[in-house]
């Protein structure tokens, strides 16, 4: 329900990146009231994903500076525009970098996440008029994602948020709006794990370890992590890694350790770098007859997959994942719920003290 009169402007203030890969700098920001189906909200807790930083780093799109990252995101709902419903001031909420109209063919599928009017962003303005709703001193700043939560307030599109219940805490809740779905998703929904299982999974990031702990739920036999980074050995334990992989200290190919220890070739890899040669890798080291591979990083450079035919033509499968296939809306809440039963609460946790040990890498 909207409110009965409409919301002003906000001043408040927010990490702006003017230039790719220059280090933020907190600015006072004007926030404009949303607009028709839109909701402005105060962000809570936010995190920082591996795509905010390469995204900052990038020098593909220049023009869209300055800006305001990040997408990961728990806050309340502060104000809302005109038809929205669904929200009222003071409801918590996640944000989320694709949303779910509930109207378009794919979201009434069934099957996809991928909806057609809310879909990821990618020219850092809102869904609605293709216009910013951040500026400084009149100039305007651009979003990330339709999301833009290093900032106190942020508007969304009413689609791109998801209720949740007050009870949880926002500190650790926020990382279900991004990473840690993805990642839980990528086991359950995507690969569909089964009990007793063999799986690899290249990269031991937080959505990486998020696989690792979907695999534990569904009760994989043997879950290898594959790493460069030594810490991550131990890491990988809390999460259900049973064997770890440092391809630094390897004298043959990743993908034979991987056969000699599953008899053969995992059942499910799992591509979590954001690297296209490591797809490959990872198709190498799954099973001939079933093995699925699933990638879900973002590569930084070369975005085309090169594999030998024969590894498909043997019987494996490639596939992509984008947000775990979860549909926001439908679909998040009862990952908030599994949170609040505790099934997943030690894990974000964990994974929440992941994300904050690169915050002062990111911010000046």
């Amino acid at each position: 329900m909207a409110a009965a009169s409409s919301p002003a402007a906000i001043t408040c203030r927010a990490a702006v990146a003017w230039a790719p890969g220059q280090a933020l700098v907190m600015e006072e920001v004007e926030v404009a009231p949303p607009e028709a189906m839109e909701i402005r909200v105060k962000v809570v807790s936010t995190s920082i994903c591996r795509s905010d930083v390469s995204q900052w780093q990038s020098k593909a799109q220049p023009d869209l500076f300055p800006r305001i990252f990040g997408h990961e995101a728990s806050g309340v709902v502060e104000s809302v525009g005109e038809g929205v419903a669904e929200f009222q001031v003071g409801d918590h909420v996640l944000t989320v970098f694709i949303g779910e109209c509930m109207s378009c063919k794919h979201c009434v599928s069934g099957k996809s996440n991928m909806c057609q009017k809310l879909g990821l962003e990618r020219r850092g303005v809102m869904h609605s008029d293709q216009k910013t709703r951040f500026s400084i001193r009149g100039e305007p700043v651009y979003h990330y994602c339709a999301v833009s939560s290093f900032s106190e307030y942020t508007v969304v599109h009413s689609g791109c948020a998801v209720k949740i219940n007050p009870a949880v805490p926002m500190d650790r809740i926020c990382l279900l709006s991004c990473g840690v779905s993805a990642g839980l998703g990528a086991a359950w929904r995507v690969a569909d794990i089964s009990k007793g299982s063999s799986v690899v999974i290249f990269g031991l990031g937080t959505v990486g370890l998020s696989v690792a702990q979907g695999a534990k739920l569904r009760g994989a036999s043997m879950i290898i992590g594959v790493d460069t980074n030594p810490e991550k050995q131990e890491k990988g334990k809390a999460f259900g890694v049973t064997d770890f992989i440092n391809p630094e200290e390897l004298m043959e190919p990743v993908p034979q350790v991987v056969k000699r220890l599953t008899n053969g070739g995992a059942d499910y890899s799992f591509e979590c770098v954001g690297d296209t040669g490591v797809v490959s890798t990872a198709l190498q080291s799954c099973s001939d007859g079933w093995g699925l591979t699933v990638t879900l990083g973002v590569p930084k450079a070369k975005p085309e997959v090169s594999a030998h035919y024969a590894l498909l033509l043997s019987g494996r499968t490639l596939k992509g994942s984008l947000f775990g296939g979860w549909r926001p809306k439908s679909d998040l809440p009862l990952l908030v719920d599994k949170y609040a039963n505790k099934v997943i609460k030690q894990f974000v946790a964990e994974a929440n003290i992941l994300h904050r040990r690169i915050i002062p890498l990111f911010i000046n």
